[in-house]
């Protein structure tokens, strides 16, 4: 049994079937890859997971529990936290004011903007910010505005700003996508290291296969919407059924 089980889950938008019976176990404190060609449902599955589509059929367990019709903050509150395609950050405010938000939302559990000036003021809540920049190695950034970073610069903060919700579950959705090589192999680096020191499972989509090969514990392929093929990173990449999703190569 997985942290995150998914049981016969299938989505139809209109006459296109998205997803077709999927069936996916991730163990915990593991990586696992998602991986598939454009239009394999990658991203229809990964919104299924953090609640934010609703399956036609089957259903989503993280930890023994439904997510399915839940809320961003209830997802939240379960200890799933979603990095998305596009860094999502405040580009007008500082480094150090991005992190202060998630830290003190987990505190208090809400958070507006105009109360950023007094949030400055509560030591424990600027300690753990620091703290998290220290960890992102992102102390030397922490007067800059974010709009300022560079992608990789801006994929690392907002990977922070989940770290600091103290999650058990890491949702990332192509996380290098955009990113100079230089920048992706240092994301590759940072996800290494979360994975080895804190107790923590991560679960991502991505189509760079150095990165996938790079991480992942164990790989899900999906091929038009369906498992094609679940097995390790090792037997992935020569598995005929593969080569001829991707490739078009006869199996």
């Amino acid at each position: 049994m997985g942290i995150l089980e998914v049981k016969n889950v299938g989505k139809r938008f209109g006459g296109l079937q998205a997803l077709g019976d999927v069936n996916l176990s991730v163990k915990e404190n593991t990586v696992h890859a998602i991986i598939g060609p454009n239009g394999a449902g990658k991203s229809t599955l990964l919104n299924c997971l953090v609640g934010k589509l609703i399956p036609d059929t089957g259903s989503v367990m993280f930890d023994g529990q439904s997510v399915l019709g839940r809320a961003p903050y209830e997802i939240n509150q379960m200890g799933i936290s979603r990095v998305f395609q596009t860094p999502e950050i405040f580009g007008d405010l500082t480094v150090l004011e991005n992190m202060l938000i998630p830290c003190f939302a987990k505190r208090d559990g809400a958070f507006e903007l105009n109360v950023l000036p007094s949030v400055l003021g509560q030591k424990d809540v600027l300690e753990k910010a620091e703290h998290m920049l220290e960890e992102m190695n992102m102390a030397d950034k922490r007067h800059m505005h974010a709009a300022a970073m560079s992608r990789g610069d801006k994929r690392r903060l907002e990977i922070g700003m989940c770290l600091s919700q103290e999650p058990r579950l890491l949702l990332l959705d192509e996380p290098t996508a955009g990113m100079a090589r230089a920048d992706t192999n240092n994301t590759i680096d940072l996800l290494k290291q979360i994975s080895d020191e804190r107790d923590i499972t991560i679960a991502i989509i991505e189509h760079d296969m150095h990165v996938v090969f790079s991480l992942a514990d164990r790989i899900t392929v999906l091929a038009q919407g369906t498992p094609l093929v679940e097995d390790d990173p090792q037997n992935i990449r020569g598995n005929p059924k593969v080569r001829e999703a991707y490739l078009g190569e006869s199996a």
